[in-house]
């Protein structure tokens, strides 16, 4: 994967989506940066952490990530000399805190989701440096006065010192004949020593220390003799008040720097579940799904996709076994959306009111064909379709729900290259033409067996015959580097091409004559026509006209023609033949998830029966329950196991409850 294809299929724009649902700047960073994986253990693991945090997430609610910063500058930063000052620390400190509660979370959240595990053993409860900062930084980053004895003395003698200066110049204020000489009835301060606003004109009127002068030179501010040793008194403190917060600050940032390593993984840590959280808000945001990993087939044909991991997690691998080579697998998308378009409707219908809905399409790759074809004509979707096919194979590969239908599958892809829109190089003179035509040259180097290719407008920008013959000379090469491949074209000769080679099929976006605009809608099996004789006749060209240019086609492409129309209602129906079939599959499985949905809920209600039964009958006087009904803890007097009520003492009170209204009393959570 490089900077050209995302920066081509737009995927800076799918990160910043997703850094919008991030709960953190740990999580947002994480977000902007994420690249995709070519392992497919890698991707399968991020998808299945996503699907089971969306589980976790019905139960017990996302991951608290309140009050977290991204203060990895700051940890890294407490091994130089200089401490972190203290608002540094009060950051480091909420977000220590944090960890706390998020500790919490995973201790409820591991029962449920196996995957999530590697994650909470990397997040460490680390609250106990926050508190040991919060002793002596308030959260808004001022050291407190009791965060030593010595700097409390300090400051209260400052305070003390403070308030004799304030006598001193009460007493000058009071005199008789002082206001008049201040240009305001009042003191005020510079460089942290109060003076006086003395009018220029009675300058030494009043004994003391000129300071400074106001710009305009009408006012002098001048310090009183009989205030200055105070004053010098303060400023002295000052400096041992200075040195104590230096002392103290240190004292600090060597906590951090000692914990360093935990502190940076715990971060790490954090980032990646405040980005799964975002996946997982994204896909209920956008009716995303987590789609299958297809890991290729073996000889006999069948899919293989991703195993499930085993009680352990750990990948369960038995299923490749009789794979005699190595085997790639196929994209088959249900329902497939373009995500930036889906993004985009979204944001128009919060302006407008008015909702849009982007059309989804069926597609496929690497299944009964390799390279797709799409014919048409311009502004007819082609160009939206090759970008939808590799935002989804990148999304997948980041671990990010796809805006695609349930049981879609996807390969993982060692490699996606595109060329698309304007190459043209004005450094290095080329033309658009050669431009084009070099990166696709670059991307053959480049391609082989489990890569994509995605190339717009295949052999344009030159003569068509020999664009089209230049056309058919890489299909063909990408059948032999078993490269997977979608390319457009709007040159009729490449629709034959699907007739003489294996593994090649066309494929058009629908164009309605009547509206004369497109569809959107993908036809897999047919190929595209530009439809310019059907518009030129709507448009008011009269039937000699129209009859003329018929027979103006050459004999080739009438020929191409007539077998197109003579196979399409073949591949119309073989294509309805795999929908149903598609549906037939997906509605059994969702039959088949149903019935272990509620054989899981009846296992785990049993098995929480089973639990709360057992704590039951080992409850003994002294024991701490919780009351459902008045929310709150209790002591057990006796049980009265025959009646099924227990004496419990609460409130000074003792009560009788119904065993059904007691639990174990937890107080990280009651």
């Amino acid at each position: 994967m490089n900077e050209h294809t995302f920066q081509k299929l737009e995927f800076e724009q799918v990160r910043e989506v997703i850094a919008r649902y991030c709960g953190s700047a740990l999580g947002k960073h994480l977000a902007r940066t994420m690249t995709p994986s070519v392992k497919a253990d890698v991707v399968a693991l991020w998808l299945r952490q996503v699907a089971e945090l969306a589980r976790v997430a019905e139960e017990i609610g996302f991951p608290p990530m309140g009050g977290v910063h991204d203060v990895r500058e700051h940890v890294r930063a407490s091994g130089f000399p200089a401490p972190l000052e203290a608002d540094a620390l009060a950051n480091v400190a909420e977000t220590l805190m944090a960890t706390e509660s998020l500790c919490r979370w995973f201790a409820k959240a591991r029962v449920m989701a196996g995957s999530l595990g590697d994650l909470a053993d990397r997040v460490a409860d680390l609250s106990s440096i926050a508190k040991s900062i919060y002793e002596a930084i308030e959260p808004r980053g001022v050291v407190r006065d009791y965060a030593s004895p010595k700097l409390a003395n300090i400051r209260r003698t400052i305070e003390e010192s403070k308030s004799r200066i304030r006598i001193v110049f009460d007493r000058i204020l009071r005199q008789a004949g002082i206001t008049k000489m201040l240009q305001y009835a009042a003191s005020t301060f510079h460089n942290d020593r109060m003076v006086l606003p003395l009018k220029a004109e009675y300058r030494g009127r009043i004994q003391g220390i000129v300071h400074r002068s106001s710009d305009s030179g009408a006012t002098m501010f001048i310090e009183p003799s009989e205030s200055v040793e105070l004053n010098n008194t303060v400023m002295g403190l000052r400096d041992e008040e200075s040195r104590e917060i230096t002392q103290i600050l240190k004292g600090l940032t060597h906590k951090v720097q000692v914990n360093t390593v935990p502190i940076l993984n715990t971060l790490r840590a954090m980032a990646v579940v405040d980005l799964i959280a975002a996946k997982v808000k994204y896909m209920k945001k956008r009716g995303c799904t987590c789609p299958e990993i297809d890991l290729g087939r073996p000889p006999d044909g069948r899919s293989v996709p991703h195993p499930r991991s085993s009680e352990d997690g750990a990948p369960d691998r038995t299923s490749r076994v009789g794979s005699t080579e190595p085997t790639f697998g196929g994209m088959s998308l249900r329902d497939a959306r373009h995500p930036l378009l889906v993004e985009l409707f979204a944001k128009q219908e919060e302006e407008t009111g008015v909702k849009h809905e982007v059309v989804a399409n069926d597609v496929r790759l690497g299944e009964d064909f390799d390279v797709l074809v799409l014919t048409g004509p311009n502004t007819g979707g082609k160009t939206a379709m090759l970008k939808t096919v590799g935002l989804l194979a990148l999304m997948t590969q980041c671990g990010i729900p796809i805006p695609a239908g349930e049981r879609s599958r996807m390969p993982v892809y060692r490699g996606i290259f595109i060329d698309i829109g304007d190459e043209q190089s004005l450094q290095q003179s080329l033309s658009t033409f050669s431009s084009h035509l070099s990166n696709q040259l670059d991307i053959l180097r480049h391609s082989g067996p489990n890569t994509l290719v995605l190339i717009d407008e295949l052999g344009a920008g030159t003569d068509p015959d020999e664009g089209a013959a230049i056309g058919r000379s890489i299909i063909h090469e990408l059948l032999e580097l078993k490269a997977k491949a979608v390319v457009t074209t709007h040159l009729s000769a490449l629709k034959a091409v699907a007739f003489s080679a294996p593994r090649v099929d066309n494929g058009c976006v629908e164009f309605d004559p009547e509206t004369l605009r497109p569809t959107f809608r993908l036809r897999i099996g047919e190929p595209g026509n530009s439809n310019a004789l059907i518009i030129a006749k709507r448009l008011g060209m009269s039937a000699r006209l129209v009859k003329q240019a018929k027979d103006y086609l050459a004999d080739t492409n009438r020929a191409l023609n007539r077998a197109i129309a003579g196979t399409l209602e073949s591949k119309r129906e073989a294509e309805a033949a795999r929908r149903a079939a598609h549906d037939a599959t997906l509605e059994a499985q969702r039959s088949r998830d149903e019935l272990e949905k509620e054989r899981e809920e009846l296992r785990r209600t049993q098995e929480a029966v089973a639990r709360w039964t057992a704590w039951v009958n080992a409850l003994k006087p002294g024991d701490v329950v919780y009351l459902k009904t008045l929310q709150r803890e209790a002591k057990v007097v006796r049980m009265q196991m025959h009646k099924q009520i227990a004496v419990v003492s609460a409130r000074g009170m003792d009560l009788e409850v119904s065993l059904r209204d007691i639990r174990e009393f937890d107080p990280a959570v009651d």
